[in-house]
């Protein structure tokens, strides 16, 4: 059994005018709310006892959700008064963990097997285990290559680009948390960097579960639809 820390404090600055009354994780996919989804995620492992990290409009959120119990988990909720970055709003949370952890970015949704994604953190003694996914983007342009003297020797029509993306989830150990200072502006990136050069074991894991990113407005739409269209046709 191991709890989760969701953030779910950052303004969603690039989802305006959608966030202007609704934090990013309350926007809704079908039925539910993005956060919701990620809770039933959870839930499918047994993970009920969770800490949200909470602050713009973070009324809307526990509003919902309360306490957990009409969702049949246990939350407890930290909040944070001014925006912290996503290492900085995992240190908030830092008095309600003292075992292995999962931490969730609560702006997509993600389905994947999270018992072998533990085990994989467990067997390579990690201080953290970030889940990777294969990302293909296409190019607008096409690309046209040329020798030293001008001369064109290949023509790449809108060539595709790929490699492993993060997809904001990981299994963290809470001395992890030490290299976080407290109170200020600060990524998880700076915090893993951090790590490293401490030589410290930090370890991926290639996922081929689902993962939606709700970063901007056109993924959120695309998402938006996606779900709607497995609920059928409404009369």
């Amino acid at each position: 059994m191991v709890k989760a820390v969701i953030l779910a404090a950052g303004l969603g600055t690039r989802m305006r005018p959608y966030t202007l009354f609704v934090p990013k994780v309350m926007l809704p996919l079908g039925e539910k709310p993005v956060l919701e989804h990620i809770i039933d995620w959870l839930q499918t492992y047994d993970i009920k006892d969770i800490v949200i990290c909470v602050g713009y409009l973070r009324k809307v959120i526990e509003d919902y959700f309360g306490n957990g119990d009409d969702f049949g988990v246990n939350i407890e909720y930290v909040r944070t008064k001014k925006p912290l970055g996503t290492g900085g709003q995992l240190k908030s949370a830092s008095h309600l963990v003292d075992d292995t952890f999962l931490c969730i970015y609560g702006d997509s949704v993600i389905d994947f097997n999270i018992n072998d994604f533990l085990s994989f953190h467990s067997q390579n003694k990690s201080l953290v285990t970030i889940a990777l996914k294969n990302h293909e983007i296409t190019s607008k342009y096409g690309f046209i290559d040329t020798d030293k003297v001008g001369k064109v020797t290949n023509w790449r029509e809108k060539p595709k680009f790929g490699g492993l993306i993060n997809i904001g989830c990981y299994v963290v150990e809470p001395s992890f948390l030490d290299y976080i200072p407290p109170g200020v502006m600060f990524g998880m990136d700076e915090a893993i960097t951090r790590s490293l050069d401490s030589n410290e074991p930090i370890n991926a894991q290639k996922i081929d579960g689902e993962f939606i990113d709700l970063g901007d407005r056109k993924s959120y739409v695309q998402a938006h639809e996606k779900y709607l269209s497995k609920l059928g046709n409404i009369a």
